[in-house]
């Protein structure tokens, strides 16, 4: 698959394929021309490495990460990192969760001064 179909499919720029490659998350083949052909399995790659930017996970981070995706093991260094990364998440969800809740409060409150 070509770049600009990744791009398509995965809903980012070719630009942020091309730095994925730089920072070693993506390595595609090459075509006889010299174009860069993806395996099918890259736009589901890509949407995960959004998932985990979006979390806070800097590429460092997904970099250390790739060995646990593509073969399903981890080190006792790896699920360390893993655990730790999973804490700060949960505690991100928590504290958003908060948020959401005292925003429905003040809804609900304005809700009831209007009726």
């Amino acid at each position: 698959m070509r770049i600009g179909e990744v791009a398509r499919r995965s809903g980012v720029s070719v630009r942020a394929l091309r730095y994925y490659e730089e920072q070693g998350l993506l390595t595609p083949g090459r075509s006889p021309g010299g174009q860069r052909e993806y395996p099918e399995d890259a736009v589901d790659r890509v949407r995960f490495f959004q998932q985990l930017y979006a979390a806070g996970l800097p590429s460092r981070r997904i970099a250390e990460l790739l060995p646990c995706i593509d073969t399903g093991t981890t080190t006792v260094e790896q699920r360390a990192m893993l655990d730790a990364e999973r804490e700060r998440i949960r505690k991100q969800i928590d504290g958003y969760t908060a948020a959401l809740v005292r925003l429905d409060e003040l809804v609900e409150a304005a809700a009831a001064r209007r009726a």
